[in-house]
């Protein structure tokens, strides 16, 4: 797996523990430790989707970083066979 695909691969395990914890949070608003938690995997995951957008393609329109080049379209498209 290269540096690309495992990147990825990390951002969607952290978007997995972010939705986890918005579930649990939901039930249990009073868990400061849980909040603790999606505050580190929240910080975690939008450094690692910078990461990946300046080094490749962006993941999203706040990463499409239009002052400097429009890269928007540079991503593969599902049907490419790019996607997790």
């Amino acid at each position: 797996m290269g540096e690309k695909e495992q990147l990825l691969r990390d951002i969607g395990i952290a978007d997995f523990v972010l939705t986890d914890l918005i579930l649990y949070l939901d039930t249990h608003p009073q868990d400061r430790k849980a909040m603790e938690y999606f505050n580190h995997y929240n910080r975690l995951k939008l450094q690692m989707e910078k990461e990946f957008s300046q080094k490749y393609y962006p993941l999203n329109t706040r990463w499409a970083d239009s002052n400097k080049e429009w890269r928007w379209g540079d991503a593969p498209l599902p049907w490419e066979g790019a996607c997790i």
